[in-house]
């Protein structure tokens, strides 16, 4: 997860909480006001726990939001370790980043926001769309959502049993010999 800013017409600026799933490359939430402290980034996490199931690790840079009471609370009764990079190398949590800089160039940059609602609305859509419309090379040409309910559905499947199979006299229940 990371933080972005941007400003509406009038000036006024916002933050954006960005988080994103390093394995599916879905984008989980974009939260957008103009103050996402802690108890906030908090709130979000709680909401995608309950809706996505409790992480084993966040990566985040070492912005208080993400080192502060709140947060540092939520993951010990939750469970989950938090992962912080480096000062000054946000290349260690690249997968946030890199999604970054494509919601910088193809939504924040192509939009003029009136207001937080439009804003919002507008952010909305285009994560919609990132995960829904956009196949990634890394995830075989598939959309984030579509790789994902692959791997829920082979999660949820129980592994089928080996077939005892003879190979040179030898039988064998595994895979290779």
């Amino acid at each position: 997860m990371d933080f972005m800013t941007d400003a509406l017409a009038s000036g006024r600026r916002f933050r954006l909480l960005t988080i994103v799933d390093d394995y599916t490359r879905e984008v989980l939430a974009i939260e957008v006001d103009t103050s996402l402290p802690g108890e906030r980034v908090r709130r979000v996490l709680e909401q995608l726990t309950q809706s996505r199931g409790r992480p084993d690790w966040i990566v985040a840079d070492n912005g208080p939001e993400f080192t502060g009471q709140a947060l540092d609370q939520w993951a010990f009764e939750q469970s989950v370790q938090l992962h912080f990079i480096t000062p000054g190398k946000p290349s260690e949590n690249g997968y946030v980043e890199s999604f970054n800089g494509k919601l910088r160039d193809e939504c924040l940059n192509e939009n003029w926001f009136g207001n937080l609602n439009e804003t919002r609305g507008v952010i909305e859509t285009w994560r919609v769309d990132y995960n829904r419309a956009r196949p990634h090379s890394a995830l075989g040409y598939q959309t984030p959502e579509e790789f994902a309910a692959e791997q829920a559905a082979l999660l949820a499947l129980p592994p089928a049993p080996a077939e005892p199979r003879e190979i040179g006299g030898i039988e064998s229940r595994g895979l290779t010999l």
